[in-house]
């Protein structure tokens, strides 16, 4: 039997667009994603909860993760740190997205890397599927991670944000 959830689903407004925060009873974040990208989000929170199994309701976000995106788009760049999240999809899964969570601001690191970091270097492919996979955009870092020649590889968001969000975050980028 599958558990169906609910969950709270809002809009921020940033300076890239305006994003789509979905958090839990708890004020944990279950997704977070960009509204151009919303099918993409659906689609992310279906796989990982099943075809039924998450009711959005729109609501407003807990107070700390309005003021924590807003400061992380001030500048605060360590603001959306300690925001909690909570997410389905696999243990490897999850176990990428936390490695994704300890790469800092204006840091980036190749999808070899992070296969390395986690202790699986023959994972290279699995870990930019999970990455890819990664339903929380920003606050887990997915944009951080970067080609084995420094290039700017796909993200869910887009490469414009990838871009911007590396370049909001201190990253000297030289490549196209």
């Amino acid at each position: 039997m599958t558990t169906t959830h609910r969950f709270v689903l809002d809009r921020l407004v940033t300076p890239i667009g305006t994003m789509l925060a979905v958090t839990d009873r708890e004020g944990a974040l279950r997704a977070l994603d960009w509204e151009d990208f919303e099918p993409r989000m659906h689609r992310l929170l279906r796989r990982h909860y099943g075809h039924d199994g998450v009711i959005l309701e729109e609501g407003r976000a807990p107070a700390a993760v309005h003021s924590a995106i807003d400061a992380y788009f001030a500048n605060d760049l360590s603001a959306i740190e300690a925001l909690p999240v909570a997410t389905g999809g696999t243990v490897f899964q999850r176990e990428v997205w936390a490695a994704l969570r300890s790469i800092p601001a204006g840091e980036t690191l190749s999808y070899g890397e992070l296969a390395r970091k986690i202790a699986r270097p023959a994972a290279v492919r699995a870990v930019g599927l999970a990455n890819g996979a990664n339903p929380i955009g920003v606050v887990v870092p997915c944009h951080r991670v970067i080609g084995s020649d420094a290039a700017l590889t796909g993200y869910a968001g887009g490469v414009e944000r990838k871009r911007w969000l590396l370049t909001h975050e201190g990253v000297s980028r030289s490549s196209p």
